[in-house]
């Protein structure tokens, strides 16, 4: 059976787009072998499972059955391993779940990028559209524990990254958005999401992290600045 086949995930370690399919796969109880990618020495493998964009997350299943893009994966694993569905069944909610999905891809981590890796009056604009963004989604959680009701899903998977590594920029940014006053839903969501067993037992070492993204953002800008 197809369901039945190996899988393998190529990542890094830091990459939220990573965790975020490793948490799909735990959630479902999906075994599965993990290959840790050194994006400044790309293996053999990677470059040829991923030839187009040659980035991680990259899923292989069976014998060369590479799905590519984080989101895209989740709903691959979703459609093959149906138990434990990570979208809604009903096509409206279905649709909605995607919606916020691509919302948090595009507006999001855009003003995210903007508000940790610019100065000046670019940095001020990133941060004004990050609390935009952070109102629209405080809105869609009122009266629920995720995105989707009671459960994690597809949605709260998107958005993950943004409950662990939104917080790291924020320390090394030297900037605050979360406000559990003004985005009340939206604050709890992140203790809700972060206190979910299999999310907590798969984030990256805080202080590893802080390290890494501390130094990424110093090349970033130096580059910037040339």
């Amino acid at each position: 059976m197809v369901a039945e086949e190996k899988v393998k995930l190529y990542g890094m370690w830091a990459s939220p787009a990573v965790r975020r399919v490793e948490w799909a796969l735990k959630m479902k109880g999906i075994e599965y072998e993990y290959i840790e990618e050194d994006l400044s020495n790309k293996s053999p493998s990677l470059l040829k499972y991923n030839p187009i964009n040659k980035q991680v997350p990259v899923l292989v299943h069976g014998e060369f059955k590479p799905v590519v893009e984080s989101l895209v994966i989740i709903e691959y694993i979703d459609e093959i391993w149906k138990h434990k569905p990570l979208l809604p069944t009903d096509p409206y909610e279905r649709a909605r779940a995607r919606f916020w999905a691509i919302f948090a891809e595009d507006k999001c981590r855009d003003a995210s990028r903007k508000a940790f890796f610019s100065e000046g009056e670019e940095r001020k604009k990133g941060i004004e559209n990050l609390e935009v963004t952070l109102r629209a989604l405080d809105q869609e959680l009122e009266g629920k524990r995720f995105f989707g009701g009671d459960e994690i899903g597809f949605t709260d998977l998107a958005l993950g990254w943004m409950a662990f590594w939104l917080g790291i920029a924020e320390e090394i940014g030297g900037f605050k958005v979360v406000n559990a006053k003004k985005f009340t839903w939206f604050s709890s969501w992140i203790d809700n999401f972060l206190k979910d067993p299999v999310i907590k037992d798969n984030l990256p070492p805080l202080d590893k992290t802080l390290e890494f993204f501390r130094n990424y953002r110093k090349i970033q800008l130096a580059a910037t600045n040339k």
